[in-house]
């Protein structure tokens, strides 16, 4: 049997009196899209620089594709991939320009790295933009690029630090489905991110990180389990009785009631022994008219907030999407629909 892709045991990384890792275990399968969550300063990225031989562990060991990540940092680095929070590009270049900067350091000759830097950013639909400056880009234009330049050498193992962070809903979607093309490809991805839905689109397995530790690990069903039998979501008829609606529930299910962003819309966890039927029962002797309701698992929303005892919250902002000249850049529909091809050929170029 083939190595794991990373074997961990026992990080630890301390910055003077700040012990940013704390005793950090992961063991992960190759292929696939594994998750690691966790609020800002729990400790993620440091988890990752030291994967990615970047930082030397101070406690500890790691291996990465069978390699030891402090005895044999070169062996790793030759067949991994990183994308960091931001994109690491001249702004002042334009994009195929960045693309033959990266392929040079990788080892092409010129030509051959305009011509490996042009199938990517025609897979990733970025062709149109390839002689505009980057400073032009848009936020999701430049997460394209950033990943696409990671992919010059297509990578065993790639590590993508809150790839989607900043960008638009529509770009966010586009990054997806590169995530996704490069594990059909048989790439393993090792991803970071604040957000849950994305989480949940993509993983396969998670490990929830807070204050420098696993706090939990498993499959996105399994932390789901661990919350709850269940989740009860209740839109009332009238927005103004909503809070009447919520202490009518928390008396019968004696459970925290969250307000939704949607002024009508309350839910709550269900353990084993709580039985949605009661409480929508008591809100109708209460005279609430309840517009409809739903039954389903908890979200990993409400994994967060049971284990870290806070919720998970997108802080940064928006980037600006537009393209620098007041208008949005044209996206390609389906950015990927070459890129697993382009994955495949990286090998006979150089």
């Amino acid at each position: 049997m083939p190595a794991p892709a990373i074997q961990a045991r026992g990080l630890v990384k301390t910055f003077g009196e700040t012990r940013a890792v704390d005793g950090v275990d992961l063991t992960i399968a190759r292929g696939g899209v594994y998750g690691v969550l966790g609020p800002n300063g729990a400790g993620k990225t440091t988890v990752i620089r030291m994967l990615a031989t970047l930082l030397r562990p101070d406690a500890g060991e790691a291996q990465v594709l069978g390699h030891d990540v402090v005895a044999e940092p070169q062996a790793v680095r030759e067949k991994i991939a990183l994308t960091g929070q931001f994109a690491s590009l001249d702004e002042d270049l334009t994009g195929i320009e960045n693309m033959v900067l990266i392929g040079r350091l990788q080892g092409y000759g010129k030509t051959a790295a305009r011509e490996r830097g042009m199938q990517l950013m025609e897979a990733f639909g970025l062709a149109d933009a390839a002689t505009r400056q980057l400073k032009k880009y848009s936020g999701g234009m430049r997460r394209r690029l950033d990943i696409a330049g990671s992919l010059i050498v297509t990578p065993e193992l790639m590590f993508l630090d809150e790839p989607t962070t900043g960008i638009d809903p529509r770009s966010r979607n586009q990054v997806w489905d590169i995530i996704r093309t490069l594990v059909d490809a048989g790439t393993t991805v090792l991803l970071t991110t604040q957000y849950l839905e994305e989480a949940d689109q993509l993983a396969d397995r998670l490990a929830v990180i807070d204050h420098g530790q696993v706090i939990a690990e498993g499959t996105p069903g399994q932390l789901k389990a661990q919350v709850g039998t269940g989740a009860l979501t209740v839109r009332v008829i009238e927005a103004e009785r909503r809070e009447e609606a919520a202490a009518v529930l928390a008396r019968v299910l004696d459970a925290e009631i969250v307000r939704e962003s949607d002024p009508t819309a309350l839910s709550a966890r269900l353990g084993p022994e709580m039985r949605a039927a009661s409480a929508l029962t008591a809100l109708e002797e209460s005279g609430i008219g309840v517009e409809n309701f739903a039954l389903g698992q908890p979200s990993l929303d409400e994994v967060f907030l049971a284990l870290t005892g806070h919720r998970a919250e997108d802080k940064e902002p928006e980037q600006d999407t537009t393209d620098g000249q007041g208008e949005r850049p044209s996206a390609a529909a389906e950015p990927v629909s070459a890129a697993t091809q382009a994955l495949s050929e990286d090998g006979d170029q150089r």
